[in-house]
């Protein structure tokens, strides 16, 4: 008799305890409060740093609150689709982005010298983005089809996927995309658990074959290596923007000159002010404090991005949700590392601060498919 007593008590816990589970604000709108948050504060600290690098054009800022409009509405939907389906739909995924990709190498639109596009009438997109998508989602569907950690022959396979889309977007020429993409993929390949042995080989092997990926480089993608290594041998030229960056960020100081009195971009020294080095019109206007002040933010997000990967139930969600965090911090490395001289310009935006478009989508979506991870989770009680 008690113990009857005892068990419909647990039994009534345990359902209002899912009861108040399904009123919770993640079960109503399949969103990660605290993520959201992250991401909201980033974006309003890009809105105030863009209005300042495009000396307050409304029009630019109007077009730009536009985008973040479709790019939160896009993380919404994605974040309202079971993980499930996009396991199901991986395969079909990475196979219409490499055609896509063969399509743009036949016939697409060229811009700046590079043939990134393709046109639609209505509206020109870039197809390599969605592989920013695609690449660690099938990575992620493979090895959750095989043992871990992975053989040498399912490592083999998962290079050959991941390279043949990384090349197709080198050749266009898109080296910042393709080194994220390919980053993407070596997250997988880590957080898969390859033998540390093969790490170390292949880069042992990539850095011999430097010579064979120089003579393949194109010219202005060799300009920008030895520009890094020597940015003086050319201040008016090939050095101009990194120096002026340069110096953009050192006359910050501590705190900064204030907001909207940095001169570095008002007065047109700094080339790329609102995309690519829009990161050094916020050291010039906001100083070391400012820059200390997102890093805080990005380290928060990024943080709350590794928590969803752990708290992932299956292998493909939390391969996937690991990449993608992963591919958010890499992505903040590699801009603020060109623009502040230690690593070569490679022409990335930074992360929901920079002016953009496609970019901005791609990154909210992977955002979407991590709340859709950790929302939809299994509630498992005792």
């Amino acid at each position: 008799m008690t113990a009857t007593l005892i068990e419909n008590l647990q039994r009534k816990l345990s359902t209002r305890r899912q009861g108040q589970r399904r009123r919770s604000f993640a079960d109503i709108t399949h969103l990660d409060a605290p993520l959201l948050a992250g991401l909201l504060i980033t974006v309003s600290i890009g809105s105030l740093m863009l209005y300042s690098a495009v000396s307050q054009d409304i029009t630019m800022i109007d077009k730009q609150i536009l985008r973040l409009a479709l790019a939160f509405s896009v993380m919404i939907m994605f974040a309202q689709i079971h993980p499930r389906h996009y396991r199901r739909w991986t395969p079909a995924l990475y196979a219409v982005s490499v055609t896509l990709l063969i399509i743009v190498a036949l016939s697409g639109v060229i811009g700046k010298g590079a043939q990134r596009w393709l046109s639609l009438g209505f509206i020109r997109f870039q197809p390599a983005e969605i592989l920013k998508l695609s690449v660690p989602m099938t990575l992620a569907w493979y090895f959750d089809e095989h043992p871990l950690p992975p053989s040498l022959r399912s490592v083999a396979i998962a290079c050959a996927i991941l390279f043949v889309p990384v090349l197709l977007v080198a050749k266009e020429p898109d080296l910042g995309t393709a080194i994220l993409v390919a980053s993407s993929g070596a997250s997988i390949l880590w957080l898969a658990g390859v033998n540390w042995r093969l790490i170390f080989g292949t880069l042992t092997l990539m850095l011999a074959s430097l010579p064979i990926l120089w003579h393949f480089m194109h010219g202005y993608q060799r300009m920008r290596v030895l520009t890094f290594l020597n940015p003086e041998r050319d201040p008016l030229g090939s050095g101009y923007h990194i120096i002026q960056s340069k110096i953009a960020i050192g006359s910050g100081g501590l705190v900064g000159k204030g907001w909207l009195l940095g001169t570095q971009s008002h007065l047109h020294f700094l080339p790329e002010h609102a995309t690519d080095f829009i990161f050094a019109v916020l050291g010039e206007e906001f100083g070391f404090i400012g820059v200390l002040g997102l890093l805080a933010v990005y380290f928060f997000v990024i943080l709350r991005c590794l928590y969803i990967s752990m708290q992932a139930q299956t292998t493909y969600t939390r391969l996937l949700a690991g990449a993608l965090s992963l591919t958010f911090f890499i992505a903040i490395f590699i801009n603020m590392g060109m623009v502040t001289g230690i690593l070569p310009v490679v022409g990335l935006p930074l992360p929901l601060i920079s002016y953009g478009g496609t970019s901005m989508v791609t990154l909210m979506a992977s955002f979407g498919i991590l709340m859709s991870i950790h929302t939809h989770r299994q509630l498992i009680t005792t």
